[in-house]
């Protein structure tokens, strides 16, 4: 992601979507909704972290200065990214010399105000300082590779997760890697750049990042989860993808959106929304900021979402107005929706394994509830839940449209207004329920989540 100085002009290509009803379609893939408190969280972070989440934003160093920017910021979010600072052309702008001030002063603030960091990024083909610009082959490839040791070991013990790769696929329906400088040097130096991160890091979460991935069947989504997959089954150390997620009305957040990211974490990958900003004003933009919100509390192993700046007047799409706050550092109505949506997601520690195991903690004890397969037919599957922990749970079990539960057993079931997520107690028949799916083509598993009463 650049400010308004670097390569934004491709960031506008977005790809044409035809998407009607995308904040109801979005809206049934919420979690359980929980009668409001009075005790409600009342910030954005505060919201996220009793969800086992976090709500970031990215921060501009010359900004800093600016009171009410940092008072919103220091506010409303616990975790950071750097919006330039960290970049290659910023880190290293000659070779092996390399200049940490920027990105030091972003990293000091965040940790001196108690929020935590994502580093943003390591290897891209943009933003590349002109000594690299201008090489190639072997020497490029060592060069990138020095530069990602370099960069994450300076950083070691102080980032929550790295965008080790950014944006190595192209836009399109080839499925195919993006034709850089850095790709030249050899198919294999996305996982040459995360062993080396690994090596320099090993405490660091390692993403991928990329954008117009949202929409699960198009086809550069469906070459990064093939990429992702590969990794996992061969053991290359990558722990989670991030979705940019930037939006716009010849863009809008797909009705597919809940699907793409359970689809991904189901490989064993956490999932994390990047770069979010939604150009628009009122209820619609509010409405597809909830939705957002909402399609990553559905999916276990979506532990976070950053917004890509505090107010409009910050966006490097500043004309589109697509962040939370206005110009003025006023709440707009899409803070409120998504304050809203955190407020009513199911407390829990956030993702801590397997996509089908959630456990909770509460003050009563835990549980953790844990996903099997059943028989399958054509139309429709049985899933089977087993909860251990506690004798005293709740568990909720999201399916995703157009699958639609038609059958329980030994569980005292009730269902949201949207009829795809149920809330199962004990009925005195064990700590093991079932359900049937009747699935719409849509096999992909419930997503769970567990806590005590």
């Amino acid at each position: 992601m650049n400010d308004l100085t670097g390569d934004s002009a491709p960031r506008r290509r977005w790809r044409a979507a035809v998407v009607t009803g995308t904040a109801a379609a979005l809206a049934a893939c919420t979690v359980l909704l929980l009668p409001g408190t009075s005790n409600a969280a009342t910030t954005l972070g505060a919201s996220a972290a009793e969800r086992g989440r976090y709500f970031g934003v990215a921060i501009a160093g010359g900004r800093l200065s600016d009171t009410q920017y940092t008072t919103i910021a220091n506010r409303e979010f616990n975790m950071v990214t750097a919006e330039n600072e960290m970049k290659l052309d910023a880190t290293e702008p000659n070779q092996n010399q390399f200049s940490f001030s920027s990105g030091d002063r972003i990293v000091n603030w965040a940790i001196s105000n108690g929020k935590q960091v994502r580093g943003h990024t390591l290897a891209w083909h943009s933003q590349q300082p002109g000594w690299m610009q201008n090489m190639s082959g072997t020497a490029l490839r060592n060069a990138m590779l020095n530069h990602v040791t370099r960069v994450a070991t300076y950083y070691r013990g102080k980032i929550h997760s790295w965008d080790v790769v950014n944006e190595a696929f192209a836009d399109g329906s080839s499925g195919a890697r993006r034709d850089s400088n850095l790709q030249r040097t050899g198919n294999d130096w996305i996982e040459a750049a995360f062993r080396a991160a690994r090596a320099a890091d090993p405490g660091a979460k390692l993403c991928y990042n990329d954008y117009n991935t949202d929409n699960w069947s198009h086809a550069k989504t469906q070459a990064v989860y093939r990429m992702v997959q590969d990794f996992k089954q061969r053991g290359v150390p990558i722990d989670c993808v991030g979705f940019q997620a930037h939006f716009n009305s010849g863009n809008p957040v797909p009705n597919n959106y809940h699907t793409t990211l359970q689809n991904f974490a189901d490989l064993g990958v956490d999932v994390q929304i990047t770069e979010l900003d939604i150009e628009g004003s009122g209820s619609s933009q509010a409405e597809q900021y909830r939705g957002i919100v909402q399609a990553c509390l559905a999916v276990t192993r979506c532990n976070g979402i950053t917004v890509w700046g505090v107010r409009d007047s910050d966006s490097w799409r500043a004309s589109g107005t697509p962040l939370l706050f206005n110009g003025s550092g006023q709440k707009k109505a899409a803070y409120d929706a998504v304050l809203a949506a955190l407020n009513s997601g199911q407390p829990g520690p956030g993702p801590s394994g397997s996509p089908s195991s959630s456990p909770t903690g509460q003050p009563g004890g835990s549980c953790t509830a844990t996903y099997s397969e059943g028989q399958k037919w054509n139309d429709r599957f049985n899933g089977q839940v087993t909860v251990t922990g506690s004798d005293n749970w709740i568990v909720t079990v999201t399916v995703s449209p157009p699958q639609r539960m038609i059958a329980t057993w030994n569980v005292s079931a009730t269902w949201d207004s949207s009829g795809n997520v149920m809330t199962g107690r004990p009925n005195g028949n064990g700590n093991a329920f079932g359900f049937t799916v009747q699935h719409g083509g849509n096999w992909n598993w419930p997503a769970l989540a567990c806590r005590t009463a």
